[in-house]
């Protein structure tokens, strides 16, 4: 091993434990490794930044626009109007609401198509009196196994194709990933809808729905004038049980009150940490007149008189408010909102809440004006539990949104022009039907994302360059000396399906696809089905909530716990593999 190897090695090494770690956002540990890889000499100070100029991260700002265009036309929403009546079985609904959400991923972002789709399985779910984490999961999967039907399915899809136009002289087309993409996602479906469900743990299905069904960590402060004044601790036990509520704490001028001490009659300004649904809090709230922490604040004396709406939302990847606290986001001065409660599923809250730093996946209980719920949650980047108004929707742009795509996708498809040109197109084609106003044309572009296939496109050079790649290729070839070449196939596959519930999607197929055309090389095979089997694997991340902002998104609403994720993900991607390798054979033979 080379020096530079060794050195390149120590920083990739490091890079994906922050990323496992979590702590640092995944775009600005690239964006540090990157500068060091410059600094170390390992990628030429002049290519530094040649990714942000690639075709992959532009084709994928352009998708992250369309699909905010056709979400906002609302020709996307036409096709789940349907699917909160709550009316079907189990796997019938599964079947119904993944298949939209897989036929969507295929064309669009698979998180986008999530986030359209999510409101409305929880609406399903509490309309048919059934817990929300029994649809909630296989609905992430089903849009995750979407997106590896076409080339803007999906950021590998895309960042693979692109290699191999660098390597191979062409790209992969729009469609050369549908023989092998479709029957996978129609097996995943077909799988989470008829068995994965039933592998939800059966304390998912002994709670009853209603909202995210969750318990929300809250703050009530007893104001001049309330029923609890008085009144102790354990004197508000029978009312707090009436309403389905647990008192956690007592706190007396910044100051906890515990034991004995707890006997003493509540005053005025005392704040009640307390634990409930929703709506055993309002309960609770009512019958005492106690006020939420932080509601008499003259940011809201205006929104009172208008009137309040208590309302939830999950926190997303990459939202406003994520990695933030609520009083740093400025949510009461600017939104005149409040942060009322927090539901994060297995893990205990210790800080006061305005201060609590909030994390994807956690489920928000906000107080805001009447009617500026919608607003507040767009603001926060957050998605809304519950349907939301349909009647936002630009319904008279559905057919220019609708039809521009098409005509593009069509276009690309029969080799007219390319498809970064021909996505451009539509993208101005939306500002010139005002599909979508200018003003918003890049809030829309998730830019975590592309700063993270920006700094790791050099970073996938470099390994290729300095003959890292090769190094763990031979080590792979030399450890399946004498076996047929698809079980070495078979091996990159799942290896790369391993690393993919770890890390980040794009930064794995960055990573494997180098290793695979070394790989192939070595057994004088063709690359073209070693590259397939990463584009499939790096998607396919079930075994954890942090492999795939879909799974991410759906930890709290659904009440799922770290360990959940693998009870159906591990059956789905061993059922992937066996799918997905005599496919790739067939359509790409060795």
């Amino acid at each position: 091993m080379t020096t530079e190897q060794a050195l390149l090695f120590g920083l990739l090494a490091l890079m994906l434990a922050l990323f496992v770690w979590g702590r640092i956002r995944y775009d600005i540990v690239a964006l540090g490794a990157l500068i060091a890889a410059v600094l170390l000499g390992l990628v030429p100070a002049e290519a530094a930044f040649s990714g942000f100029g690639s075709t992959a991260v532009i084709t994928v700002a352009l998708v992250l626009t369309i699909s905010a265009g056709l979400t906002r036309s609302g020709a996307v929403a036409l096709l789940g109007r349907r699917l909160a009546d709550g009316s079907l079985r189990v796997p019938r609904h599964i079947a119904l609401v993944g298949g939209i959400g897989a036929a969507l991923s295929a064309f669009m972002n698979n998180v986008a198509a999530l986030a359209l789709l999510m409101p409305l399985d929880l609406q399903a779910a509490r309309r048919a009196r059934r817990p929300a984490g029994l649809t909630l999961m296989p609905l992430a999967f089903a849009t995750i196994l979407g997106g590896l039907v076409t080339l803007i399915g999906t950021p590998p899809n895309i960042l693979i194709a692109e290699f191999r136009a660098r390597e191979l002289g062409a790209p992969f087309a729009m469609f050369d990933f549908t023989p092998v993409g479709l029957p996978v996602a129609a097996a995943g479906l077909a799988f989470v809808a008829l068995a994965g469900w039933r592998l939800v743990p059966a304390r998912a299905e002994e709670e009853a729905a209603g909202g995210t069904g969750d318990p929300f960590l809250a703050e009530l402060v007893v104001p001049e004038g309330s029923a609890a004044i008085g009144r102790s601790v354990p004197e508000l036990e029978a009312e707090a049980d009436r309403a389905g509520l647990a008192i956690l704490r007592l706190v007396r001028e910044g100051r906890g009150i515990a034991g004995a001490a707890l006997a003493t009659p509540l005053r005025a300004g005392d704040v009640l940490r307390v634990e409930a649904s929703a709506g055993g809090i309002e309960d609770f709230r009512r019958a005492m007149r106690l006020d939420f922490l932080g509601g008499s604040d003259a940011a809201l004396t205006e929104a009172g008189a208008r009137g309040l709406r208590v309302t939830e939302a999950i926190v997303t990847e990459g939202a406003r408010i994520a990695g933030r606290t609520a009083q740093a986001v400025g949510l009461g001065w600017r939104r005149r909102t409040i942060l009322v409660g927090i539901s994060r599923r297995g893990r205990r809250i210790s800080r006061e809440l305005r201060r609590e730093r909030i994390r994807p996946g956690d489920v928000l209980l906000l107080l805001t004006p009447e009617d500026e719920a919608a607003g507040v949650i767009d603001w926060l980047g957050c998605l809304p539990v519950g349907d939301r108004s349909l009647a936002v929707a630009e319904t008279s742009r559905i057919l220019p949104a609708a039809g521009l795509f098409a005509a593009a996708i069509a276009a690309a498809a029969l080799g007219l022009v390319a498809l970064p040109v021909a996505l451009g197109a539509v993208v101005l084609g939306y500002l010139a039907f005002r599909v979508l106003p200018v003003s918003e044309l890049y809030q829309h572009i998730h830019w975590p994302v592309i700063v993270l296939l920006g700094a790791l496109i050099p970073l996938g050079t470099a390994f290729e360059t300095t003959g890292g790649a090769a190094l763990l290729a031979a080590g792979l070839v030399g450890a399946t000396e004498g076996l047929p070449p698809w079980v070495v196939l078979t091996l990159l596959m799942v290896v790369t399906m391993t690393l993919s519930d770890l890390l980040n999607n794009a930064a794995t197929a960055l990573l494997a696809a180098p290793v695979a055309v070394d790989v192939a090389g070595r057994l004088g095979a063709s690359a073209d089905p070693f590259l397939m089997a990463v584009a499939v694997a790096a998607s396919c991340a079930f075994l954890t909530p942090i492999g795939h902002q879909n799974n991410t998104l759906v930890l709290g609403a659904g009440k799922y716990h770290f360990g959940d994720y693998w009870r159906i993900g591990l059956p789905l991607e061993i059922l992937i593999v066996a799918v997905a390798i005599p496919a790739i054979l067939v359509v790409w033979p060795l």
